[in-house]
């Protein structure tokens, strides 16, 4: 029993060194690489660029007073629709002490002066009846009469443009009346009934009343790195990107490019502008963030490689050409090649290799 024993655990140890070394002989040889092989194919390279931006109205207009005081009347609310010459809102005027004072003083004088006028008129008129006076004496009282009547009403006028800021000439065309000045949509009313306003002026831009813009003429307005500035052109067609409206695409015009780049994050960016076709901005709003995919250049129907295989280094642009038959160990040439366009994951073949020939592949797979 015991010499069974024995055999067994000898027979034990030897199993256990065989697989130990067919183990560690396997685990020593070296690994195969394969690569796999591509061939050039024929198609189409388009290299594009994003631009991004945001949607605004072409005619944005900010509507200010044409005199200080406090809004009596709002109108209007963002979303209303406007024609030109409505009244968006109403302004109380606060009169300067001085002015007021000014205004009635003048009254007060153009009354005396009529008080005065009338007394002559009536004086030179008994006279002129009793042929007392000339004809020429008695016309120029009344005149100077009519003249006082005049005065004392554009004194009366003046002291109420100044207190209310309303003629009573002209009551409809007031300035405490804010009009708007394009048909348009409402976009913002950032005041309400209360809020102080003032006019615009040498010193300052004014208060804002409402903003209104014409949205059936929208554009996308976005920026373009300097690297890429030079490839756009006027009149190019993009497609927007709109991420409210995934189902949305219009289609745009580029109509601007400016002139002069402004730093940003230390990157020199232009600004462009590009008409948004009429068809396709009835679901748009002002503000909307959005993309602009534009088409730098095209190459149709040339050898194209996919980039990944196509090995740079400095000026020169090679692959690596396989010259091994089927069965046979991989082995490579690497062939110089020249290339075009290119879309970031396929580049044009200009010469080199033809259709026939059988590229390394990037993607390695060890056995």
């Amino acid at each position: 029993m015991k010499k069974f024993f024995k055999i067994s655990l000898w027979i034990l140890v030897v199993i256990i060194f065989v697989t130990t070394f067919v183990f560690l002989f396997i685990n020593s040889q070296p690994e195969k690489t394969e690569y796999e092989i591509v061939s050039p194919v024929y198609g189409d390279i388009e290299k594009t660029t994003v631009l991004t931006g945001k949607i605004e109205p072409r005619d944005e207009i900010d509507i200010k007073p044409q005199i200080s005081g406090i809004i009596s009347e709002v109108n209007v609310e963002p979303g209303d629709m406007v024609s030109e010459g409505d009244v968006i809102a109403v302004i109380k005027v606060i009169p300067e002490a001085s002015s007021l004072s000014s205004a009635q003083a003048r009254v007060e004088s153009a009354e005396i002066s009529l008080a005065d006028a009338q007394s002559k008129y009536d004086r030179n008129k008994l006279l002129y009846e009793k042929k007392l006076i000339s004809r020429e004496e008695y016309e120029t009282s009344e005149t100077t009469l009519l003249q006082a009547k005049r005065e004392l009403d554009a004194a009366n006028d003046s002291y109420l443009i100044v207190k209310e800021g309303v003629s009573k000439y002209n009551a409809d065309e007031s300035n405490t009346l804010v009009r708007a000045t394009i048909n348009g949509l409402i976009l913002d009313v950032p005041v309400k009934v209360g809020s102080s306003v003032i006019q615009a002026n040498t010193f300052n831009d004014g208060t804002t009343v409402a903003t209104i813009a014409d949205m059936n003429k929208l554009i996308f307005k976005g920026k373009v790195d300097e690297t890429e500035v030079g490839q756009l052109y006027t009149g190019m067609p993009m497609e927007i990107t709109i991420g409210a409206l995934p189902d949305l695409h219009p289609m745009a015009v580029l109509e601007y490019i400016a002139p002069k780049g402004t730093e940003e994050n230390g990157a020199n960016t232009f600004e462009i502008k590009a008409a948004i076709s009429v068809d396709s901005i009835s679901q748009l709003r002002s503000g909307y963030s959005a993309n602009a995919s534009v088409s730098l250049a095209k190459a149709k129907n040339v050898l194209t490689l996919p980039e990944g295989v196509v090995t740079f280094s400095g000026d020169s642009t090679f692959v690596f050409i396989l010259t091994s038959a089927d069965g046979e160990p991989q082995s490579f040439d690497r062939q110089p090649v020249s290339t075009g366009q290119s879309d970031g994951i396929n580049i044009e073949i200009i010469n080199g290799v033809d259709s026939l020939s059988k590229v390394r592949g990037d993607i390695k797979k060890n056995k």
